[in-house]
This record gives structure tokens, sequence and C-alpha cells, in this order.
């Protein structure tokens, strides 16, 4: 082999492959992988014929040293990769949203939602404009006020009466949960606090 016959590989595969295999197989319980390192194992032989040393032992002991070596190695690292996988499928899993509601309780929160919408539009434009600010806009009244160029008096005074339409408009049933679903964001009691 140091002289770069390519027989002697052949040759030096012929007689140690099968224990070769045998131990890697032994080391790793899986075929392919004990392939692998057979391969990685004779390759390495074939490129440093020199890297045995006859004064520490026999060639048989140094080459099944090496397999086992590399063999270990090749565990080592599947079970990284079984960790890295592991990981990334948890963190995965932890990021991914999960529904804190129910179906049913989606359902019916897009029930009630479309007939917000529906009541809203069916409130004279100046009360909707001042419910909408403040409840999906997020404004308190004194800003609705600003945003609109209008008293805060009359803000205070359109926001109560909408409420008041919206109640009528949707019922008892839905208006218990009308501030909820409009979100109890801005008061509408008239007093502004």
């Amino acid at each position: 082999m140091r002289a770069g016959d390519r027989s002697a590989v052949d040759e030096l595969y012929d007689r140690f492959s099968r224990p070769a295999f045998a131990l890697a197989r032994r080391i790793l319980s899986d075929d392919v992988l004990a392939e692998d390192v057979l391969q990685d194992v004779f390759l390495s032989v074939w490129r440093e014929p020199g890297a045995y040393e006859p004064g520490r032992g026999s060639f048989s002991s140094w080459l099944m040293a090496m397999v086992h070596h590399k063999a270990v190695d090749a565990v080592r690292r599947e079970e990284s990769h079984r960790r890295r996988q592991t990981r990334a499928e948890d963190d995965l899993a932890l990021t991914t949203p999960t529904s804190s509601r129910d179906v049913e309780d989606e359902a019916w929160s897009r029930v009630v939602s479309e007939q917000v919408r529906s009541a809203l539009g069916s409130l004279p434009a100046p009360q909707r404009e001042a419910l909408t600010l403040a409840y999906y806009g997020g404004y308190t009244q004194r800003e609705v006020a600003a945003l609109t160029s209008t008293p805060l008096g009359t803000v205070k005074t359109r926001m109560l009466a909408g409420m008041r339409r919206l109640r009528e408009e949707l019922g008892s049933a839905a208006g218990a949960s009308l501030g909820g679903a409009l979100g109890e964001s801005a008061p509408i009691d008239g007093t502004g606090r």
C-alpha cells in the first residue's frame, strides 16, 4: 500500500472487512452507518498507509481500534444530531401558537363580532365614528374629541347614545357580551373616567 498498489487495498479489504464490519455494526446497531464507518476506515488506511506503526502492535489490532474509534465517533455524531433535532422540534412546539379557545368559543365570538359590525353600521355616522375610534382604535374620549374636532361633551353623549342603540339593536343576550366584543376600553357612562 505504501508503494500505491491498489490491489493491496483490495486484499486488505477482503481479509479484514468482515470482522471490521461486525465490530462497527455491534457498536452502531445500524448497517448503513457501519458501512460508512468501514468505508471511512479503509479510505484513511489508503490515504495514510504510514499511520500504522508495527512496533505498537499487530495490524489487525490497530485496524480494529480505528474501526472502534470511528464507530464511537459516529454514535456521538448521531446522538448529537438527535439531540439537536429534538431541541429544534421542542422549540418549534413552544413557538407554534396554540389555541386557548375551543372551536365553539371561536364560532360564538365570530357571530357576536358580525352582529356588532352590523349593528354599528345601523348607527348614525357621528355615533359610529366615536365608538369605532374608541373601541377599535383604542382612543380615549378626549383623543376622539381632538381627532374629530368635536367638543368632549358631545363625544361622550354620542358614545353613550350609540351604546344604548347597540344594546337595543343586539338584544339583551348579545348586549351582555357587547362590552367584550368592543373591548371595554373606553368609558361609556358619560363621566369621562
